[in-house]
């Protein structure tokens, strides 16, 4: 008949995962957005060197892009489908935010 019970991870364990690790993922997207924010505006008070806060976000993003990459595939493994694609969505955009602060003008 399927699949039998126990080889499936339940429902309420998938949700209350992707509950905390959206959470957590929430909270780490706006530290690294807020880091960006504090490196710029200490940028407009240095004339003289060259402003910093590109590379932040540029950093931020790869922090963001290797996150999404590793607890994806861990999730993946772990055939938890939603919560990996969740944590790739979110993560996904968190990186993208971060690379158009990185590239833009």
């Amino acid at each position: 008949m399927g699949t039998e019970r126990g080889t499936r991870p339940s429902t309420g364990l998938q949700v209350a995962i992707g509950a905390l690790l959206l959470v957590l993922d929430l909270l780490v997207i706006a530290w690294l957005v807020y880091g960006y924010g504090i490196t710029g505006w200490a940028d407009s008070y240095d004339e003289v060197n060259a402003p910093e806060a590109p590379g932040v976000a540029r950093q931020g993003a790869w922090i963001l892009a290797g996150a999404a990459v590793v607890t994806g595939g861990a999730l993946l493994a772990l055939r938890l489908r939603v919560t990996a694609a969740v944590q790739l969505a979110v993560l996904g955009a968190g990186a993208l935010l971060l690379h158009a602060l990185a590239v833009r003008p």
